[in-house]
């Protein structure tokens, strides 16, 4: 991993300092005028996080609108690089938290990551925990199981990159399944349990997907009526994650 420069930490901080004083400006003008009686400590400590981390997305996105951070290699000493930095300790510090304790229900994780710039489609949702949401996209209709990862950077030693993440509509990733930088899945796809999707597999529409590292099964027309424990597995962690 990279040295993460003073400079880049001064950015954040900056930052950072911007978004808690927006937050603590805000609870004092609203919240703080509210008759809150005996809980009015625990009400504004409450409304203050909840300022904080809406603000930390609007400030987060601006930032990314001034400097977009791009698809592809982040080079050493690079402009990329510095925008990486300040990115990553909004994520280390803010967002990881969030996405990642399992606190937040699924429901509500959805507007979260599409705060973060995932896009997702009509009814799509994650119970499992999506990095980098700015390069992922997902169709309508889709759902990432409890505790898969969608990975869309590569981080080997010095080599640092991103590759964006695409699936399609009515796809399921498997419970624990773990697919990375650079997957495109098609339409009706499914990926098992499990599965490690490797660096820049090409999935098709209505193929089935599984092992470590994942390979085509089969099609779904050649599932029906076959279903292994496998495919059983997947869908258990499709009701887990709903």
């Amino acid at each position: 991993m990279r040295k993460i420069q003073p400079s880049q930490i001064v950015t954040f901080l900056s930052l950072l300092a911007i978004i808690l004083a927006l937050a603590i400006v805000t609870v004092a003008q609203t919240v703080d005028r509210l008759p809150l009686g005996d809980f009015r400590g625990v009400a504004l400590v409450a409304a203050t996080i909840v300022f904080v981390y809406l603000y930390a997305f609007a400030v987060f996105r601006a930032f990314l609108r001034v400097a977009p951070l791009r698809p592809g290699p982040v080079d050493p000493g690079s402009r990329q690089e510095f925008v990486y930095h300040v990115y990553l300790l909004f994520f280390l510090l803010l967002f990881y938290p969030l996405m990642r304790s399992g606190a937040m229900p699924v429901p509500i994780m959805r507007p979260v990551y599409q705060a973060l710039g995932a896009r997702l489609g009509k009814n799509t949702y994650s119970s499992g925990v999506i990095l980098d949401p700015p390069f992922v996209e997902i169709g309508d209709n889709s759902l990432v199981g409890q505790y898969a990862v969608i990975v869309p950077h590569v981080l080997e030693n010095e080599r640092l990159s991103h590759h964006p993440v695409r699936i399609g509509s009515n796809v399921t990733i498997g419970t624990h399944a773990v697919v990375l930088a650079g997957v495109e899945i098609g339409d009706n796809a499914l990926v098992a349990t499990g599965a490690v999707v490797r660096k820049g597999t090409v999935i098709g529409p209505d193929e089935v997907w599984g092992g470590v590292p994942a390979r085509r099964l089969k099609g779904l027309e050649e599932a029906e009526g076959t279903a292994t424990a496998s495919d059983r597995d997947v869908g258990l962690g499709a009701h887990a994650a709903e």
